[in-house]
């Protein structure tokens, strides 16, 4: 016993190094540039610091990706992001303590955020063979004409996480775009990662297939321009917490045409609430088809 605990003490725990999760895999940025966390009294960990090819691999892994995660059927993919709930479950007690470590809050107030978490991706689940009957139309036209209208992905979705709450902001921005058939690139919260990595170890051991979550660490005012300039992401989310990143954002996003979408939610607060997930969430990230076709005489 007593040799056991000296051991104990002589032991220099192992430091996880937390990479980017590109296609399915954790990978250390392509520049190996990484980026110490401190707590302000101690340091924490080495976060990798992705640069833009590490974008542009994440873009290309995404828009194969997004092609099957479109083509399996909505249920098939409801089931998926159900499992994702399941190994969130399963982890629960980890993402508590990554959210204790980094928030220094207490834990009921961590298990309350990881709970919330993971009630909201079954809610989504249950939406993925759902919400394509509710956004569809048959639209009254003139002549002999039969038309409707029907929802589809835009394709890749670029996030750029909220700062807080760090684990809760992460899961409600990323799960709308998922439900609707999209592939999505996640730029985790650059004041502390560690939550959102935690998130796509969970992925990683989910259904989801690879390449369609693809999750990044690094400096927001080095990717994010990059992310509104590249031709392969049809779409960007984030917040107007900074008016200067947002106004970047639209006017490096204005050659290709992409969608901006801002969260709705202006206080950390609101992400605990229900007015958090909806229905518009999910529309937000679609396009909508309109067919024409002959009724005949």
């Amino acid at each position: 016993m007593g040799d056991s605990t000296a051991t104990d003490e002589r032991r220099v725990g192992v430091r996880k190094m937390y990479k980017l999760f590109i296609n399915g895999a954790f990978v250390r940025s392509e520049s190996a540039r990484s980026t110490p966390l401190w707590d302000g009294k101690a340091f924490q960990a080495n976060i990798a610091q992705a640069s833009r090819k590490d974008l542009r691999d994440a873009v290309t892994a995404a828009r194969t990706a997004q092609i099957r995660w479109w083509a399996q059927d909505p249920q098939l993919r409801g089931l998926t992001i159900y499992r994702l709930g399941e190994m969130l479950e399963a982890r629960r007690s980890e993402f508590i303590d990554a959210i204790a470590a980094s928030t220094e809050r207490d834990a009921p107030s961590a298990r309350n955020e990881v709970d919330i978490a993971i009630d909201r991706v079954l809610w989504y689940a249950g939406w993925c063979d759902k919400y394509s009957a509710l956004l569809s139309s048959k639209n009254p036209v003139a002549g002999p004409h039969f038309n409707c209208s029907t929802p589809e992905p835009m394709g890749v979705v670029g996030i750029l996480a909220p700062q807080a709450p760090l684990f809760l902001g992460a899961i409600t921005a990323l799960l709308p775009p998922l439900v609707a058939g999209n592939a999505v690139i996640l730029l985790a919260s650059e004041r502390d990662p560690r939550p959102t990595v935690a998130l796509a170890e969970a992925i990683a051991l989910s259904d989801i297939p690879p390449g369609v979550v693809n999750v990044l660490t690094g400096f927001r005012s080095e990717l994010a321009p990059a992310m509104a300039k590249h031709d392969g992401i049809e779409a960007i989310a984030c917040t107007r917490e900074d008016l200067s990143e947002w106004s970047e954002i639209e006017r490096e996003s204005a050659h290709s045409i992409k969608r901006i979408r801002a969260f709705p939610l202006h206080h950390a607060a609101d992400y605990f609430s229900e007015r958090a997930q909806s229905l518009d969430a999910i529309a937000d990230f679609c396009e909508i088809k309109t067919i024409w076709h002959p009724t005949g005489f």
